[in-house]
């Protein structure tokens, strides 16, 4: 299997995406905000419509629509007490709404038969080249760097807001930068999952890692493995059977989830 620069490729995105969306989806779980990563997840669709039709990379078009959502969620979903998860609700399903009816639209624009499609909604391991990984690279890297900087008042806020703003940390901008980060990571990671499977990797590990431990670190760490060992094991199964790659991401993710909880309720 590592005889073949293409498997190479899709084992080290892979394995890059994973830690992306490991950290990212770790903070998405705890901050409830899986509906949001769920529509920047989907606002990759009309981005890479839009990018076919003004024959650009599709990467382009997923990385700027998901930032404009990022931003018109966050300004919309602001209460007279900060972030409200009420009003953020309405303002995220009425987002995805849109992208949908705009991704439809660029395609009808689009008039030809858009042969990236399947790729773009369902994803694709292994097709994979070298640039694609330096890129995936330095979203990581811009990630990671993020998180160490804002971590620990992220975090702060994510638990206690209201203690959080009390005490000045600035959660306004905190949770603007959060979505932002989140729709990077979202778009980093649709590029190989899809827009459709981007959740495999972003909920089903932090949401299993968040059913074993409470603890921040070790909580991370375990978000991180078990979105490695998805991975890993589906690029692994999917090279040797006949079935997709996506099919085995979020199989396995799934199954990951459902052994962590049964684990937590028997233990």
């Amino acid at each position: 299997m590592f005889a073949y620069p293409f498997m190479v490729n899709a084992l080290e995105a892979g394995t890059i995406v994973s830690l992306i969306a490991a950290v990212a989806g770790w903070f998405m779980v705890l901050r409830r905000q899986a509906f949001a990563g769920h529509t920047l997840a989907v606002m990759s669709f009309p981005g890479g419509s839009a990018a076919a039709l003004a024959g650009i990379a599709p990467a382009a078009g997923y990385f700027a629509s998901s930032a404009a959502a990022a931003l018109a969620i966050s300004a919309g979903s602001r209460g007279r007490d900060g972030r409200d998860p009420v009003q953020e609700s309405a303002v995220i399903g009425t987002v995805q709404v849109a992208g949908l009816a705009l991704g439809f639209l660029f395609l009808s624009l689009y008039g030809g038969i858009l042969e990236s499609l399947e790729t773009m909604l369902f994803g694709s391991f292994l097709g994979i080249t070298r640039n694609q990984v330096l890129g995936l690279l330095t979203v990581l890297a811009v990630a990671l760097l993020f998180f160490a900087i804002a971590g620990r008042p992220l975090l702060y806020a994510s638990v206690d807001p209201l203690a959080a703003r009390a005490r000045g940390v600035p959660t306004r901008p905190l949770d603007v930068a959060f979505l932002l980060v989140l729709g990077l990571a979202v778009a980093a990671t649709a590029q190989i999952t899809g827009v459709l499977l981007v959740f495999a990797l972003l909920v089903a590990p932090a949401a299993a890692a968040q059913e074993l431990t409470p603890r921040v670190w070790l909580g991370l760490a375990l978000t991180a493995a078990v979105a490695l060992t998805v991975t890993w094991l589906a690029l692994t199964l999917a090279y040797y059977t006949d079935y997709p790659v996506g099919f085995f991401v979020t199989s396995i993710g799934f199954a990951a989830w459902v052994g962590a909880s049964l684990w937590r309720r028997l233990c």
